[in-house]
């Protein structure tokens, strides 16, 4: 085996380690957990920045049983809140 050869096999064996070392990523931090939980469909701390109105959970109901899904869902939902709220004043 000549001199270049085995530099060659030596480089191949060497990315081939490196590659896994390289593939291998930290274990995620494990959020903290809130000191008590209520009840296991609590919403996560994204969404936990209003709670919902009565009138925008009848409107995902009624969203829900039209089957809308996406922009129409949205536009429904908008529409139907907006309902809601003018009932309301009157």
């Amino acid at each position: 085996m000549t001199i270049s050869s085995r530099a060659a096999v030596a480089a191949l064996v060497s990315l081939f380690l490196a590659s896994s070392a390289f593939a291998q990523s930290a274990a995620p931090a494990a959020p903290a957990a809130p000191a008590a939980k209520s009840d296991a469909a609590a919403p996560t701390d994204k969404k936990m920045a209003k709670p919902r109105s009565a009138e925008s959970l009848e409107c995902s109901k009624e969203a829900d049983a039209k089957g809308l899904k996406g922009k129409e869902r949205k536009k429904f939902r908008s529409e139907c809140k907006k309902e809601a709220a003018n009932k309301a004043k009157s």
